[in-house]
């Protein structure tokens, strides 16, 4: 098979990192020789922190990760009690989620073999966060297992004195053959349509799952590809700002919405709002917590519409990628990103050749960056547009 859906147990979730895989079980089968604490890096949809929760089953796994057994179940499905996961919901990780966890990760583990906590997303840790991570890192407890995950290896990713101290795993981008064969075989997906959504996920295993089972997903997509062709005018280029602006602001609603109302039902449960006697003065001291997660709830908000809009964008730099090298390199091209979009990256290699292709990229990835650094995104979206502007 040409993915890694043939490999045993909880290591068929690893999809197309054979040689991972086999790193990852050569260190289960000997523990006398484990690391304290692992970095899994590889860009966005490599599967780094599938990666890593398959190696935390198999490290509390007798079997070394049978996937059957109940150590295996539970780690999988984040139940385990000696599996600490921290995923952050707002914009950042802060420092005092990291030290609740580190102050469970010092305890010795209750039921399996080992004390593990995995930090997804680790690039997003505060500077006081990390700080709080690298201390217990100098000074780990003996069956005490971090595992973090992270895009690369930069500075701004993970600082040098945590990855000096961590064995770095890296992954790659799958194959487009391997995911199309998991959404076919594992996923039931029609062979056709799971070959259009792995071509189409950039390499992104989640985002092909979701574009061959959600027919928003596509749309959505569509929509975003069709831009650049719209932008012929400033008119043009504001309303295509405000699509942008206006289908990422709807699906993080939509997300926000599926898990705000039973978070804060769950909350005013537990603090007594609605009951009668001495509960009503508990439910009346609660009310900062109340306030406290519809901070929480907000920051995860913007993040969600922070994120469609960071798919949105690379969408788009895939296909002025795409623009680039047919017009360098015509039918010598490589493979594309977005190869059912051809006719649309042709005729814009056409209209603004390699050099204009270049400076749509480079305006996207600036884009990108003041996204980051707290730009309004209409200002941000409604700036890329014109700078996105075809010729006359």
């Amino acid at each position: 098979m040409t993915g890694q859906g043939s490999a045993p147990g909880v290591w068929a979730q690893v999809i197309g990192q054979p040689a991972v895989v086999e790193e990852l079980q050569a260190a289960v089968a000997e523990p006398g020789a484990m690391t304290h604490a692992w970095l899994f890096t590889g860009p966005p949809g490599s599967g780094r922190s599938v990666a890593a929760r398959a190696f935390a089953a198999a490290l509390q796994c007798p079997d070394g990760g049978d996937g059957t057994c109940h150590a295996c179940r539970t780690v999988l499905a984040g139940t385990h009690a000696d599996v600490q996961t921290v995923v952050p919901e707002g914009l950042s990780i802060g420092v005092a989620e990291v030290r609740e966890i580190v102050r469970i990760a010092g305890r010795a583990p209750s039921q399996g073999r080992w004390q593990v906590v995995l930090v997804e997303d680790a690039d997003r840790m505060t500077e006081q966060a990390s700080n709080t991570v690298l201390k217990m890192l100098e000074e780990p407890p003996p069956r005490t297992v971090f595992l973090l995950c992270a895009p690369s290896l930069h500075p701004d990713d993970v600082p040098v004195t945590i990855r000096s101290r961590c064995r770095v795993v890296g992954l790659r981008t799958p194959s487009v053959e391997a995911i199309a064969e998991v959404l076919e075989h594992r996923d039931g997906v029609d062979p056709a349509l799971a070959a259009w959504s792995a071509a189409a996920s950039g390499g992104h295993v989640g985002r092909a799952r979701r574009l061959a089972r959600d027919e928003d997903a596509r749309l959505a997509r569509k929509a975003v590809l069709d831009i650049p062709l719209r932008l012929v005018s400033l008119g043009a280029c504001l309303d295509a700002a405000d699509d942008l602006v206006g289908a990422a602001k709807e699906e993080a609603d939509q997300a926000s919405a599926a898990l705000d109302g039973a978070e804060t039902e769950a909350v005013k449960a537990s603090l007594g709002v609605g009951a009668r006697g001495p509960g009503v003065a508990a439910a009346s001291r609660g009310a900062g917590q109340l306030k406290e997660l519809e901070k929480r709830q907000k920051s995860r908000a913007t993040r969600l519409g922070r994120d469609s809009l960071d798919r949105a964008l690379v969408d788009l730099a895939g296909l002025y990628r795409d623009a680039l090298v047919l017009a360098a390199a015509g039918e010598r091209a490589p493979v594309l990103n977005h190869p059912d979009r051809r006719a649309d990256a042709e005729d814009l290699g056409r209209r603004i050749g390699p050099e204009g292709a270049l400076r749509r990229i480079d305006a996207i990835l600036e884009c990108r960056l003041a996204l980051e650094q707290n730009v309004k995104p209409q200002i941000a979206l409604e700036a890329l547009t014109v700078a996105l502007r075809l010729p006359a």
